[in-house]
């Protein structure tokens, strides 16, 4: 291993033979530029950084896996593409000149010009790439060298860890050249050397480069100001109706006080007070909904960001690094592999059978297999490229299968995913629980519009009748007029429960930001909602039940040499060897043979953190690569890979459980090499190593006796919840071998099911991954919840027996089933096994989405976890998907609605607590306003309707005071309670629970009367009772009046108290010293109503009362806690059986009602649509008339708003459903 001063590992130099045919010129190629023609013995070093496929895709291997050379090797096909003809072909914009592959288009001129650029190209030079896909662009700019060169950068070890000012400039045309001829690897050894004119220690790192090309940052979606809030806020027809109203009431108050002379003995005129103090109220209203809708939309974009978030492998310095996907930068070189949703645009330096889907950025359905850009550029000098060949890797699509690398072109906005996005940032959607409360807010709107017009037309009639013996000047009259009709709009405003949408917000977004605390990040609000009633949860094993810490503790090699590092095992199994021992009786060729089937056959590798080498990837593979590093002698994973040329590579397949890499030997045969689940790996094993202490590897026939004792051991493994891998072999003469069919996916590549069969069995290892110490409670919590548990897993059925018994999942009446004879079963044979199921074991993909579609199918709410890109379709077919944050794949995440950050259980159960805290809150909001709604209304109706003088007991200032307490005080203060354990106490809501259930019908119903009771006395009976002669004394009236004003505020706030439980439990303090919120906003309340009280006076309409009138107003409002206990105690059934037959007598008067109110109103129904026929033929008329044509959609509109229908239809209200809670 060499070192050099960037602490770069690099393998040593490897010269390799390279036969490359002569090149004919055609006469379309001839040009005055230098063009590289390769001699036919070519010298090459090659360097291979340590990564995955920076180490086994580069250097010698990259050979063989991207096809950037062609060998002179015994073989009959080396490059994994192939489907590229030899004959001359054509390519569109083959004809095109680099001006013209080139050239900007109208839209994009100022990406082509970047001020003070020290790179090759501009930003919209790169986007011709991909703007269709050019490889008459990719030609232009040089190749894969020019770009390197242009870019500052190298295919190989990526860019400089350290770069930060680019002092020198490269021009187009010295970047261009580069691609004509190919790079000395020894004139760029070092990063430094390949980017000369970079300094270090004057500025932030990448400064130049982020500053020509941006970040990997899209332009967060313009947030409204909080003006533009405020406006939305005041923007409301109900608000804007009742300013008109106070800004006339104000001008007549001032004309009454000022231009007019009170009369004898009379103080001047206040009136102007009443419209001024609504003026103030309604400001007031709009500066709290404002501000509360912009915390509300900072602590989404927050959220937004984080969901954004997540790492990247890249290389830097030759070192493989995570890092965010927010700093990967242009000329960047990623990694690539089955599940990862692609960041940026680029091209692919190498790889192998890399497809991906582009569906989300072209529409092209099909998988889009990759060519490397080196053996795209060799097409092209060679006059043989054509359209299919694509090294263009596309930002936003998905890697489907196989693995590569990158070298980044463009980020952010530049890239094709981050301009399809920008234009189509759009705003969030509501919901189903906000639609379904704003439905029910318009439901309760209408019944208050309706009791406000009526009360109007009363007040109006009383109002006209009185006219003729009312003496008041014309003013006042007007300011008498006005009075009715601010006390109806006020009604109205009181009446619409804007705040349950709102309440829904705001519970969601406490929860989110809480949830990400617990490591819970919610992709989608709806999951909240949803996940609070999930009724079955369906859990991946590792390390979602388990720690993911994986270790190998036993083993077998061949099947003579058995292994442990248990102290624990049974006293029949405690002669077995120590792994030390047992690898030391290996010959080095059998060694040598292991350290192969675990290094190369694996997608993990080194990189580093804090630091230090760590190994990443798969637990299971680096608990094998650990395990080679301590006895196989494996050195620094790069150079074991470096030394082997893979022919073939078969990816990790969920379906066969499995995955294999084929190697060219030094004696010119091919070995492959297989990894997988160990009963499955057995069946497909034939023969076994006679013995693995000798060197000349002797294989013989498997008996049947032995592979039962295989079989054995596996099970007994597996029944100490040890993970079983084996590992098999299979030496070919030729590749492909003869007889064997094509892959599906490239015609040149062999069958995998063809090839595994026949092979030879090299042992089994027993790994250890410990149960996480938390999870047996959670899952027993979740069951007391009502939840069932189903794990669902790859492992095989025994190891998944045993763990889910340690879990708690599996019950002695539980039933554990294969995948395999799962999806055998008919959908009735389902239904009947799934009540019961528990374990899923040997599941697909598709074993986990025909379970979540067919419990669904029953009525269950399901949760199901996922972490592979096969996990997709059922983590979208669940009502709520969880993703791993840690080992899932990004297309896992997409699909996803919350993912689990930490990949821990628990972690679920939180998720459930907060899902149902949300819904909590929600219907404890919705139980505190529409109580408050039903007093307030019939309180001001009755009130004013018995008044002589038509005022209400309280006034339009009140009411809206009583409004900011309930759609906003009270939403902030009842959404923010934290759930706690005894949440999970009860079981799920079904999906047709309705919003209102009946225990909180029976405390909406029951507190209402117990309001009004209170209030009708203190306001008809108060003054007898009280001893007040209120018509000598006016000013006791007034204190009556401030009295019922006074006592309705607190009963509101002790309520409030009694919402916060749901259930018919009498603790209603439990928890409420640490929500602060509640104890802040209650406090607010609390001190917005004393100081109202004291110095509110004339713009309430009120006055200061005593201590005795003081203990009154709380002697009568603290009974509403008691009450509440009275209500608890009805049992829900018998409040059920009274709702349902007053709501039986209600439907019965409201049916034959509404037909009549139909029937009535359809001669004015008619009416209206002959007018609009008339309007739309003298509409035809006059434009017939102009010369004009007659747009009959514009006079049916035009004719709409001139002229409404009384009743369009009948209004339906929607049914109640009554549900008990006992």
């Amino acid at each position: 291993m060499q070192s050099n001063g960037n602490n770069r590992l690099l393998t040593p130099p490897m010269t390799i033979h390279i036969s490359t045919p002569p090149i004919e010129e055609s006469p379309c190629e001839q040009s005055s530029d230098p063009v590289y023609q390769p001699s036919n013995s070519t010298f090459l070093s090659l360097r291979v950084p340590p990564s995955p496929t920076a180490a086994s895709l580069d250097g010698e291997t990259l050979r063989s896996r991207a096809s950037s050379f062609v060998s002179n090797a015994d073989t009959k096909r080396s490059r994994a593409y192939s489907d590229v003809s030899t004959v001359q072909s054509r390519y569109d914009g083959e004809e095109l000149t680099v001006e013209e592959a080139l050239r900007p288009d109208k839209n994009d001129e100022k990406d082509f010009e970047v001020e003070d650029n020290p790179f090759g190209f501009s930003p919209g030079q790169l986007n011709k790439l991909l703007n269709p896909k050019s490889l008459a662009a990719y030609k232009a700019l040089g190749g894969i060298r020019g770009l390197e060169k242009g870019l500052r950068t190298d295919a190989v070890v990526g860019l400089s860890a350290e770069e930060q000012n680019i002092e020198d400039r490269i021009t187009f045309e010295e970047a261009t050249l580069g691609g004509k001829r190919r790079k000395s690897i020894v004139e760029d050894d070092q990063i430094r050397e390949a980017n000369p004119g970079i300094k270090q220690g004057l500025r932030d790192l990448y400064g130049d480069r982020k500053r020509v090309y941006k970040d990997n940052r899209l332009p967060a979606k313009k947030s409204l100001s909080i003006w533009k809030l405020f406006w939305n806020a005041f923007n409301d027809r109900i608000l804007l109706l009742l300013t008109a109203a106070a800004v006339i009431s104000l001008a007549l108050g001032i004309y009454e006080a000022v231009g007019q002379k009170p009369a004898p003995g009379q103080p001047q005129s206040v009136d102007w007070v009443e419209g001024l103090a609504i003026l103030v109220a309604v400001i007031l209203v709009v500066l709290v909904t404002g501000l509360n809708d912009y915390q509300r939309e900072k602590q989404f974009v927050i959220l937004n960001a984080k969901k954004e978030d997540r790492e990247v492998k890249a290389i830097r310095s030759g070192r493989t690094v995570q890092i965010s996907v927010f700093d990967v930068m242009v000329g960047d070189v990623i990694h690539l592999e089955a599940g990862d949703l692609i960041p940026a645009d680029g091209l692919l330096v190498a790889g192998h059978s890399l497809r991906c889907d582009e569906s989300s950025a072209t529409g092209e359905s099909d998988a889009m297999k990759k060519t490397t850009a080196e053996e795209v550029w060799r097409h092209l000098e060679q006059g043989t490229a054509s359209s299919k060949l694509d090294p263009f890797i596309i930002s936003g699509s998905k890697v489907l299968e196989g693995v590569g690398t990158c070298l980044v072109t463009s980020v952010g906005v530049n890239s094709s995913y981050g301009k399809i996005m920008v234009s189509l940032q759009t705003e969030t959607e509501d919901t189903p629980l906000q639609i379904k409360l704003a439905k029910m807010a318009n439901w309760i709107g209408y019944i208050g519009s309706a009791a406000a017009g009526l009360l109007f037309v009363i007040l109006l009639i009383r109002f006209l009748l009185g006219l003729s013996g009312n003496i008041a000047s014309a003013a006042m009259k007007g300011s008498q007029f006005l009075n009715i009709l601010i006390v109806a709009i006020t009604i109205i405003v009181v009446a619409v429960p804007e705040g349950l949408p709102v309440a829904v917000t705001l519970a969601l977004s406490f929860a989110t930001k809480r949830m990400l605390k617990e490591n819970n990040l919610v992709r989608k609000l709806r999951a909240c909602e949803t996940m609070g009633n999930a009724t079955t949860i369906c859990s991946d094993k590792t390390g979602t039940l388990t720690q993911n810490k994986m270790t190998v503790v036993a083993g077998t090699l061949s099947t003579q040499i058995e292994f442990s590092r248990e102290a624990d095992l049974p006293d029949r199994e405690k002669r077995m060897l120590s792994s030390e021992k047992a690898f030391s009786l290996l010959s080095s060729s059998a060694k040598y043979l292991f350290m192969q089937s675990i290094a190369i056959n694996s997608t993990a590798f080194e990189g580093l953190e804090d630091g230090k080498n760590i190994l990443i990837g798969s637990k299971t593979e680096t608990a094998l690569l650990m395990l080679a590093k301590e006895h196989l002698g494996m050195g620094p994973i790069a150079e074991e890979r470096a030394v082997s040329e893979v022919v073939q590579l078969y990816p990790f397949d969920s379906d066969r459980k499995c995955m294999g890499v084929v190697i060219r030997l030094s004696s010119g045969s091919y070995r492959l090499l297989v990894k997988g689940a160990a009963e499955i790996m057995l069946a497909n094993a034939t023969k076994q190593l006679i013995d693995p202490a000798g060197e000349a590897l002797e294989v013989a026939s498997m008996s049947a006796l032995t592979s039962n004792q295989i079989n054995l051991k596996i099970t007994s493994y597996a029944r100490q919840s040890l993970r079983t891998i084996a590992l098999l072999y299979r030496d070919f003469q030729q590749w492909p071998p003869a007889g064997v069919r094509a892959s599906k996916n490239d015609k040149q590549m062999a069958d995998f099911e063809d090839i595994c069969q026949d092979m030879t069995f090299l042992g089994v290892f027993g790994i250890q991954d410990p149960l996480r110490e938390e999870v047996p409670y959670a899952v027993k919590k979740c069951q007391d919840a009502g939840i069932v548990v189903r794990m669902v897993t790859g492992d095989n059925l025994t190891t998944a027996t045993a763990i889910a018994t340690q879990c708690g999942i599996k019950t002695p009446k539980g039933v554990a089933m294969e995948g395999p004879r799962f999806r055998q079963l008919s959908n009735i044979e389902m239904d009947e096994i799934l009540p019961n199921l528990q374990v899923l074991a040997r599941s697909s993909p598709l074993d986990k989405q025909i379970l979540v579609s067919r419990l669904k199918h029953l009525g269950e709410t399901v949760a199901v976890t996922g972490d592979g890109t096969n996990d997709a379709p059922a983590l979208k077919a669940a009502d709520i998907g969880f993703s791993m944050g840690i080992a899932g794949t990004e297309v896992a995440k997409e699909a996803s609605s919350i993912i689990l950050m930490d990949d821990n259980f628990s972690s679920i159960v939180k998720a459930i607590m907060w899902g149902r805290s949300v819904n909590d809150a929600v219907a404890k909001f919705l139980q505190f306003q529409i109580t408050v709604n039903i007093t307030a209304v019939i309180l001001a109706f009755v009130s004013a309707v018995a008044s002589p003088s038509s005022h209400s007991v309280l006034s339009a200032v009140q009411l809206l005071w009583v409004n900011l307490i309930m759609d906003t005080f009270a939403a902030l203060a009842l959404a923010t309670d934290a759930p706690t354990e005894q949440i999970l106490d009860r079981k799920p809501s079904p999906k047709s629970a309705p919003l209102i259930t009946t225990n909180m019908w029976k405390m909406i119903l029951g507190q209402a009367l117990y309001q009004l009771v209170v209030t009708f006395i203190l306001y008809f009976a108060g003054a007898s009772i009280l001893g007040y002669d209120v018509v000598r004394n006016p000013l006791l009236q007034t204190q009556l009046d401030t009295m019922v004003f006074n006592t309705f505020v607190w009963m509101q706030i002790f309520n409030e108290l009694n919402n916060r439980r749901l259930d018919n439990k009498f603790n209603i303090f439990e928890g409420v010293l640490r929500n602060k919120f509640f104890l802040a906003i209650n406090a607010i309340m609390v001190a917005g109503q004393i100081l109202i009280v004291f110095v509110g006076g004339t713009a309430f309409q009120i006055t200061r009362i005593n201590g005795t009138q003081w203990a009154v107003c709380l002697l009568c409002a603290v009974p509403c806690l008691a009450w509440g206990v009275l209500l608890r105690c009805v049992p829900d059934r018998w409040a059920e059986r009274v709702f349902n037959a007053v709501g039986s007598v209600f439907f019965a008067v409201y049916g034959p009602l509404a037909t009549a109110i139909v029937i009535l109103c359809r001669p004015v129904r008619s009416a209206f649509k002959g007018m609009k026929r008339l309007f739309i033929r003298l509409s035809s008329k006059r434009s017939q008339e102009a010369g004009g044509a007659v747009d009959e959609e514009a006079a049916n509109t035009a004719a709409g708003s001139v002229v409404a229908s009384p009743v369009e239809s009948s209004m339906a209200i929607p049914p109640i459903t009554l549900t008990t809670m006992d």
